[in-house]
């Protein structure tokens, strides 16, 4: 039973973060995408390059091969290119679809189950745990690259700024 608790709970928040990268991303143009800040810092698309490779590869054949990839090469996911909006959005999706599937087709008594990454056993919770560690932290430099390029025209995702009692009357209201 915790088992089951623990696989739905960590879809949840992954679909939660995986929301907010969507939200991102639809209010950005290509030029804003491939956007990098003053030093060097990646841009939106090489983040999500960089996560649909992680995601791809963590998660293809997840119980039975080690989650790093002969055929991926990371270090290549942070090479800018051309890519269009098209094909930026195709590597999210396709990253997202493989994580979630994989963690979806997982049973309690797969949590106990060992994988390997890099060659380092993890029991597969801990890999998920892994995971819910690693794709918030990249989400949230995408909503951050964001806010930055859409300034003012920016729309909250969460609660806005100054607007923390209302949302809490608005979720206490509902409980009644």
């Amino acid at each position: 039973m915790l088992g089951e608790i623990f696989l739905d709970s960590a879809l949840k928040r992954l679909n939660y973060y995986k929301s907010l990268g969507d939200q991102t991303i639809a209010v950005l143009t290509g030029e804003q995408l491939h956007w990098q800040p003053e030093g060097a810092p990646n841009s939106i698309y090489l983040i999500i390059r960089h996560m649909s490779g992680n995601m791809r590869s963590r998660w293809t054949d997840f119980l039975h091969s080690d989650g790093e990839k002969p055929w991926r090469n990371r270090d290549t996911e942070f090479e800018e290119d051309d890519a269009s909006v098209a094909a930026i959005r195709q590597l999210w999706e396709d990253g997202w679809t493989c994580m979630l599937d994989a963690i979806a087709a997982l049973t309690p008594a797969d949590l106990e189950k060992t994988v390997y990454i890099r060659s380092e056993p993890h029991i597969v919770l801990d890999a998920i745990n892994r995971q819910l560690a690693h794709i918030p932290y990249h989400v949230g430099q995408i909503v951050y690259i964001g806010k930055m390029i859409k300034k003012d025209d920016w729309q909250s995702l969460s609660i806005p700024k100054g607007k923390s009692q209302d949302f809490n009357n608005d979720m206490f209201g509902k409980k009644q």
